[in-house]
């Protein structure tokens, strides 16, 4: 299922999207994940259920795209074990899902903004999440590479692939969206199809 969540700036929805990664725990009611309370999760019990990719996204040292896709390995590794040759193969796999195994060598600080959302999509993969969490994946972007961004999801929904995604922009809500939820101050406004 593809769920966008719309509404204005300061209505809650980075705020829900840290309660759904067990990352807030002062609020009434209740997030499920996979049936298991989301403020039971630690940090690498959620990234098993859920990948997070923010508004934007600024490493500060400049790491080659397969070094930044191949981040997405760790949650699934031990802390003292290196990434090995199954999980170089993932990083391969994911970078050519999205379409960017020709950018594995160049920097990631040089790439475009489109290009860098592509690459943090794929290291997302790498995850091998049931759900991915979006804030805002177009910001920021141009209109050829929110077009790239929003095929790509798209895509990755069509293949089975839980996407929950914030934007400002109802278009895109409708271009790729299955359900679409209103946020205004007061909560939840409407939600249904787009």
């Amino acid at each position: 299922e593809f769920l966008s969540i719309l509404g204005p700036n300061g209505v809650g929805k980075s705020t829900l999207f840290r309660c759904m990664l067990g990352l807030l725990s002062g609020y009434t009611g209740q997030v499920f994940v996979d049936g298991i309370d989301a403020r039971t999760f630690s940090v690498r019990e959620a990234a098993k259920h859920i990948a997070y990719i923010p508004q934007s996204s600024h490493p500060i040292f400049n790491y080659s795209v397969f070094d930044i896709v191949l981040m997405g390995r760790t949650s699934g590794l031990s802390a003292f074990r290196s990434p090995g040759k199954a999980d170089m193969e993932i990083c391969r796999w994911a970078m050519d899902k999205v379409g960017i195994s020709q950018l594995a060598d160049r920097c990631f600080h040089r790439l475009s903004g489109g290009e860098q959302q592509l690459v943090l999509i794929a290291r997302t993969l790498c995850q091998n999440p049931k759900a991915i969490l979006f804030d805002e994946p177009t910001s920021h972007l141009d209109f050829r590479n929110q077009a790239l961004v929003m095929k790509t999801l798209r895509n990755l929904s069509a293949k089975g692939m839980t996407i929950i995604m914030t934007s400002h922009s109802p278009a895109h809500a409708w271009q790729v969206s299955n359900k679409t939820v209103l946020m205004g101050k007061g909560g939840i406004i409407a939600q249904g199809s787009p």
